[in-house]
């Protein structure tokens, strides 16, 4: 990757953030934080990694996606925006009763969604449903999904790791979003689900740790699954929850919160002054 494509995939990153914080604002709730923490994920995959056509959202040959911490559902609607496949415009209509972008994703309603989720643990499960019927139609479609550390306490993920692993799945990658907050607090105090990566070995998946905030290393990552064969890829990334906007980084009160009018121009200020700034590197 050279820095060219490096420095437009941060300034994608930066516009999925800043759209994530507009749709939250607007609706007036959501959950800023960990939609900010996948930014930088949802970059790699939507505008390099993914085989999509926003075109032809049902496209039979497509990668999937399943967004399986869907509470995100921001930064997913802020990336599928910038992609092409909703208006940027109707983000600011999130969660409102007539607007077709609810707090969780919906397939039947949304373009370029291939999985309803929000059931903590169950979107992995869908993510390898649809990777194993890609194997019986020997389809090449490759399938990824996200989840959250939180969410990992549940244990019908670790029926699916088992179901992924056991029938050679190597077609599925799922990024662990490692930003050690749920709703509650910290994920140690809450319910330790580590040693993460320890785990995900144990069930027979291959493991990549990485920083979830540096482009390369997701791209590489992203490579190094493609390249194994034979079993799944977990990616654990090591994030900062509310990243890029200072007051929401590492405090868990914006797991589920939106900021008022004062804190929205703050976080968008923050936003956009980054936002130049890479912006000036991919012109420069």
């Amino acid at each position: 990757m050279d820095n060219q494509e490096k420095n437009k995939l941060e300034c994608l990153a930066y516009r999925i953030r800043r759209n994530a914080i507009t749709a939250v604002y607007s609706a007036g709730s959501g959950h800023p934080g960990g939609s900010l923490s996948i930014a930088d994920i949802l970059s790699v995959l939507y505008f390099k990694e993914m085989r999509i056509d926003p075109k032809r959202p049902d496209w039979q040959d497509r990668d999937r996606f399943v967004l399986s911490k869907g509470h995100c559902a921001p930064a997913l609607y802020g990336a599928l925006a910038e992609r092409g496949y909703i208006p940027v415009e109707d983000l600011k209509t999130l969660r409102k009763t007539t607007s077709y972008l609810e707090g969780h994703p919906d397939k039947k309603k949304i373009p370029g969604i291939d999985m309803s989720s929000g059931s903590l643990g169950q979107g992995i499960s869908a993510a390898c449903g649809m990777a194993l019927a890609g194997k019986l139609d020997q389809k090449d479609y490759r399938v990824y999904t996200i989840l959250g550390d939180g969410e990992i306490q549940e244990g019908q993920v670790w029926e699916a790791a088992m179901f992924a692993a056991h029938y050679k799945l190597d077609n599925l990658v799922g990024f662990v979003d490692y930003n050690s907050l749920q709703i509650d607090g910290p994920i140690q105090e809450v319910m330790s689900p580590e040693p993460i990566a320890d785990k995900f070995r144990a069930f027979r998946w291959h493991v990549i740790e990485i920083s979830a905030h540096d482009i390369e290393q997701i791209d590489a990552a992203l490579k190094e699954a493609r390249n194994t064969k034979g079993k799944p890829t977990m990616i654990i990334a090591k994030s900062i929850k509310g990243k890029g906007v200072s007051f929401m980084e590492n405090n868990v009160s914006w797991h589920g919160a939106a900021p008022n009018q004062e804190q929205y121009e703050i976080a968008m200020k923050e936003l956009n002054e980054k936002l130049a700034e890479l912006e000036g590197k991919c012109n420069g």
